[in-house]
């Protein structure tokens, strides 16, 4: 039914998978990004400044996630984005949109009441591969 098969994908940079899962598995052509946090993937501690920074090291995290498995934010179709705090919607959305410029991906937002590591933001996707 299914030909292909799923591979895991590893990167150094973005941070380690803290449970029994993979950062993001490819299967045939699409990317599945487990949720990234604002976690810098050499100290593996929760970036300091806020939601900007957080947003903004979640969303550095995924794009190395995705360009490992030879896909890039180009290319993601599909984001959810799980908030401690809807009042933080605003600051995270602007953020958000200097890494996603043109052809946005659809999108769904919740608020959440705890995340792991207790960040304020985590950010999961869908993407394609790259063509060759």
């Amino acid at each position: 039914m299914f030909p292909e098969k799923q591979t895991a994908v590893k990167t150094d940079k973005a941070p380690k998978a803290l449970g029994p899962y993979s950062v993001a598995i490819e299967f045939g052509a699409l990317v599945f990004a487990s949720g990234q946090a604002g976690i810098d993937p050499v100290t593996n501690t929760l970036v300091q400044g806020g939601i900007e920074a957080e947003t903004r090291q979640t969303l550095t995290n995924l794009r190395n996630v995705l360009e490992a498995a030879g896909s890039g934010m180009a290319n993601v179709v599909k984001t959810t984005v799980f908030l401690t705090n809807m009042d933080d919607f605003a600051r995270m959305n602007a953020v958000y949109g200097e890494f996603f410029t043109a052809n946005f991906p659809a999108r769904s937002t919740v608020q959440v009441a705890r995340l792991p590591k207790d960040a304020a933001v985590e950010i999961e996707c869908i993407a394609f591969k790259q063509q060759a």
